[in-house]
């Protein structure tokens, strides 16, 4: 049985995964509606990625014994107007979500609940990938700057992103 301060944050953290898999989504469209597809499918598949991040916590709540109790999502802010802004943002996100995870491997070591520990240090690493990622494009679109051939190559190269 899960003690009910680590109920709380692993529900706070579904709500988290799933407002990034929304917000991913968000950019989705906003790619789409630029035209650029492979960076909308990049985001698409991001947001399906998030989604099984809360159903990963989700499952493992439950099987706890705990109560899962969904949250609403506020929604994501939709002023970016370009590539580069939005990984800025998703850049930013990202390491958001490693601090939260960051705080609940402190709160499961703390509650001494090694069941919580063990199955966050999949999220830990998870983590490492994912700002990596994020930090890598945005790197490359600070790069490119306001180049649209080079934009368009890397619209090309996100478009065979795999699932």
């Amino acid at each position: 049985m899960i003690n009910s301060k680590l109920e709380s944050a692993l529900n706070d953290q579904i709500r988290k995964e799933f407002y990034s898999s929304y917000l991913y989504l968000s950019m989705a469209a906003r790619f789409e509606s630029m035209n650029l597809k492979g960076f909308a499918k990049w985001m698409k598949i991001q947001a399906g990625e998030e989604t099984k991040h809360g159903m990963k916590i989700f499952e493992f709540l439950a099987e706890r014994g705990g109560e899962v109790v969904l949250q609403q999502i506020d929604a994501p802010s939709s002023n970016q107007t370009s590539a580069k802004e939005m990984f800025g943002t998703a850049s930013k996100h990202e390491h958001l979500v490693t601090e939260s995870i960051d705080k609940l491997m402190e709160l499961a070591r703390a509650e001494k609940d090694n069941a919580t520990e063990a199955f966050l240090q999949w999220f830990v690493t998870e983590q490492v990938e994912e700002e990596a990622s994020a930090n890598e494009i945005a790197q490359k679109l600070e790069l490119i700057g306001d180049n649209a051939p080079a934009l368009l190559m890397l619209d090309v190269e996100f478009g065979k992103r795999g699932s």
